[in-house]
């Protein structure tokens, strides 16, 4: 069984928690000490005309405040909780990235399958690790390396045609922003169901493909 954020009912939930008052610096320090999750910081939003805008300077960018700065960021990634505090020591507000396919993929669906998904999980009593909710409405599972890989072949077995379905695993090459990072003024990306140690341990791909991919039917 997993325990889903009690605000979190539904796509038209009215809240999704808030975290307020979290510390980036203090957040990614934990996400490298705590998960030994690879960190790296990204941009971040500055105040331009009392409009936030992203720090890469483009007024039109796609993620403003939630991507890398350079085009090399997997060389910033660092599992070292020392290391993660020098850098977010020197940009506070820089947002926390943290690349995929190395401790964990990530199963990247829309935001309605994801809790129709989540529901059905339930029933099914599966065991889930952290899953993220982002301001543009997508929902990411963290499964165990290798989903990128194993996905379309899985979903193919299920009778679907990949590219049918609005599902995508992040893996090596990609990375996710995490919890308290913000896009521009959409908001903040949340945990629907936060880092414990009852989650440290990954579900595979296999065991939660059936109903994403359910539930992403039902959603086209």
């Amino acid at each position: 069984m997993f325990i889903v954020e009690e605000t979190i009912a539904g796509p038209d939930a009215a809240q999704i928690p808030k975290q307020r008052g979290e510390s980036l610096l203090e957040t990614a320090v934990r996400y490298a000490e705590e998960r030994h999750w690879d960190v790296f910081p990204g941009t971040w939003l500055e105040a331009v005309d009392g409009v936030q805008r992203c720090s890469c300077g483009d007024a039109a960018c796609a993620l403003p405040g939630a991507h890398p700065t350079r085009p090399d960021w997997i060389t910033q990634a660092t599992g070292s909780a020392t290391v993660a505090r020098r850098l977010w020591t020197e940009q506070p507000t820089a947002s926390i990235l943290l690349p995929t396919g190395h401790t964990f993929d990530a199963i990247d669906v829309p935001e309605t399958a994801g809790f129709l998904a989540l529901a059905r999980m339930e029933r099914m009593e599966l065991t889930l690790g952290p899953v993220m909710l982002t301001p543009d409405r997508r929902m990411r599972f963290f499964v165990l390396p290798g989903a990128s890989v194993k996905v379309p072949d899985l979903v193919r077995k299920l009778g679907w045609a990949p590219a049918s379905l609005d599902l995508v695993a992040l893996g090596e090459g990609g990375y996710v922003a995490a919890p308290p990072t913000r896009y521009g003024s959409k908001g903040a990306v949340q945990w629907a169901c936060r880092p414990t140690p009852a989650n440290r341990w990954l579900p595979d791909a296999e065991e939660l493909i059936s109903p994403l991919a359910y539930a992403c039917g039902r959603d086209r």
